[in-house]
């Protein structure tokens, strides 16, 4: 079992708590990691892109002059990829770039993530993330009381929209439950904070 202390939002170490090694101590597959970065990002894209062919612009249909005597290249139609305001050569249309992994690579790539996080020493559990009122002010207290003064992912075991809404306004700090944690994000800031509720509800699901 791996140890981790957990510290309470004044910064101080409070507790232990043990992580499963099936979980925050695998070998990271940097091959999985990247898959599941590449996926995320593919499917983010809405794929609307569209530009006109020789077939879908204006005009084309005869020879713009004729074949000889002009002293100019021949040529049979005005909407050629190398005419002006003609058609684009291999035009981009609407597609879809979505494509999924299976999932047990996607299991892997998230215990990859955690584990890299808390062997580099960027995992933080906190025993509670609890605010009386909305105040970015305070959040960013509590952050530089964790010692945290790069980006952060904060992971809640449970929806607090006190807590969101008081870090939404911070510069590289973003909020998310145990359900919506994905690769990207985790590799994407710096530090990976969480309350000790989150912890086990993650260990639940991923162990």
């Amino acid at each position: 079992m791996l140890k981790a202390d957990v510290y309470n939002i004044k910064g101080e170490v409070v507790d232990t708590m043990s992580l499963n090694e099936d979980v925050f101590g695998v070998e990271v597959s940097e091959s999985a990691i990247h898959s599941a970065v590449v996926q995320y990002l593919a499917n983010a894209r809405q794929g609307t892109q569209s530009t006109k062919t020789r077939a879908e612009v204006r005009g084309g249909k005869t020879k713009p002059f004729r074949q000889k005597g002009t002293g100019r290249a021949r040529q049979g139609s005005s909407v050629g990829p190398h005419q002006i305001g003609g058609g684009v050569a291999f035009a981009p249309k609407p597609r879809s770039y979505r494509f999924s992994l299976n999932k047990k690579q996607k299991r892997l790539a998230l215990k990859s993530a955690l584990s890299q996080k808390f062997g580099s020493g960027s995992f933080i559990i906190l025993d509670s993330l609890k605010m009386d009122e909305i105040k970015t002010k305070k959040f960013a207290e509590i952050l530089n009381n964790i010692k945290v003064d790069t980006s952060c992912l904060v992971v809640l075991g449970e929806k607090d929209d006190i807590v969101v809404k008081s870090a939404r306004n911070l510069p590289n700090v973003a909020t998310a439950l145990t359900n919506t944690i994905n690769v990207y994000d985790i590799i994407k800031y710096d530090k990976f904070v969480a309350t000790k509720e989150a912890v086990e509800k993650i260990q639940e699901v991923y162990a």
